[in-house]
């Protein structure tokens, strides 16, 4: 399927894009050739296909959800390097402006 330069500035002009007269050329061969593949795809005959939303006949594998540390605050912060109580301590890096 023939693509034109124009065809090719409108779709780069919609992905916010700034193509050089080297790269629309190389585009327009590029989605040209995807273009090709398409029509070629759209050719076959696939009647007797059932729809799959996958290859695969199983289903996605599942773990059941469990916590795997305690609930305990103190124990949780107890390494940290500045905390006061079980509330961690962290330099200020927002500086208020004037």
């Amino acid at each position: 399927m023939p693509v034109s330069l124009e065809d090719v500035d409108h779709i780069a002009r919609l992905a916010r894009l700034g193509l050089t007269d080297e790269e629309r050329t190389a585009l327009r061969g590029e989605l040209e050739s995807i273009l090709g593949y398409v029509e070629q795809l759209a050719k076959l005959d696939t009647g007797g296909v059932e729809p799959t939303a996958s290859m695969r006949d199983d289903s996605t594998p599942t773990r059941p959800d469990r916590t795997s540390n305690d609930d305990d605050a103190e124990k949780l912060v107890e390494r940290a390097p500045d905390r006061q109580g079980t509330y961690l301590r962290v330099p200020k890096i927002i500086e208020a402006s004037e």
